[in-house]
């Protein structure tokens, strides 16, 4: 038998963990910008930072299932 080409729940698991890392990365370099800008809104400000909690939050999850807490 051959191995079907399908991707396992822990390879998909990486993959969107690291889709998650980069647009955590993006936020926070977005977030940088609005924040050095001599006008910055407010409003748009604190949406992106509440998206950026949400990432970190998903991406800790899916760690999580990834690496599961063994008790000794």
């Amino acid at each position: 038998m051959t191995e079907s080409p399908e991707m396992d729940e822990k390879e998909v698991l990486k993959v969107e963990l690291e889709v998650l890392r980069r647009e955590h990365r993006d936020l926070d370099d977005a977030i940088e910008a609005l924040q050095d800008s001599q006008r910055a809104d407010q409003l748009r400000l604190r949406r992106l930072k509440k998206q950026k909690l949400y990432l970190k939050d998903k991406i800790a999850q899916i760690e999580d299932k990834l690496l599961p807490d063994i008790i000794a």
